[in-house]
């Protein structure tokens, strides 16, 4: 098993890792909306906070030798369901052709007052 941190991210604050890799499959812990640049939180549209939280993911991935291309399985933590139509639409845009499993999970709040997170599941590109 192989801890992965990227280098330009944060440390995380809880008791975890940002990725661990085990035979060829990277499991990336849920990325929320938050700027790599600022290391804020971003709260507002949807469809920014969807885009943001794929792009956090992605860097996680790139970081273990992987990418969006090679994601098996998503899961997707919103805030609200009303918010799936744009979330699905913006997913589908960073996405691309590549379809993954996924699942949509309907929750309360999540931290720092964001919309979305996501945490996924990848083979060694």
């Amino acid at each position: 098993m192989t801890t992965i941190q990227p280098s330009d991210q944060p440390q995380p604050k809880g008791h975890y890792s940002p990725a661990i890799e085990h035979n060829g499959l990277i499991y990336v812990s849920g990325q929320l909306p938050i700027s790599l640049d600022t290391r804020e939180p971003f709260t507002g549209d949807i469809g920014e906070q969807t885009e943001l939280a794929l792009r956090n993911v992605e860097a996680v991935l790139k970081a273990a030798g992987s990418d969006l291309g090679h994601v098996l399985q998503m899961t997707i933590y919103v805030s609200d369901m009303e918010l799936w139509d744009a979330v699905n639409r913006k997913y589908a845009e960073v996405m691309g052709e590549h379809r993954p499993a996924r699942a949509i999970v309907p929750v309360n709040d999540l931290h720092f007052g964001t919309k979305i997170e996501i945490q996924a599941i990848a083979a060694k590109a």
